[in-house]
């Protein structure tokens, strides 16, 4: 997994489909549509997994992108914020979380 930057700038988080997605803009500009896996908790903050997506849902090689997520508690209507991680082990912890994550999801596949 690798680090991509952006301009941390949430587009659009209204995808009239079952799995919720949100395109980021990008440093030189190019707009990326992502599929939200999962947001996760890593000492006491918030951060979300992120897959991008070609225009059929696909994914090219399967590299997922994370970022701080923080919303405004005090005001839902506010676009949720996304701040690309810098501090490597920062980004360690996350990506650690999210190993995890997965082999939850595969033992509970497993199960059914």
């Amino acid at each position: 997994m690798k680090k991509e930057e952006n301009n941390n700038e949430l587009i659009d988080d209204n995808t009239p489909s079952e799995e919720m997605s949100v395109e980021l803009e990008l440093e030189d500009g190019s707009v990326v549509n992502c599929a939200v896996i999962t947001i996760l908790e890593v000492d006491k903050k918030d951060y979300i997994a992120l897959l991008p997506v070609d225009e059929n849902g696909d994914s090219k090689d399967g590299e997922v992108w994370f970022y701080r997520y923080e919303e405004d508690e005090k005001d839902p209507n506010v676009e949720p914020k996304l701040t690309f991680i810098e501090d490597d082990e920062e980004y360690e912890a996350v990506e650690d979380a999210f190993d995890e994550f997965l082999d939850n999801e595969e033992f509970f596949m497993d199960e059914e």
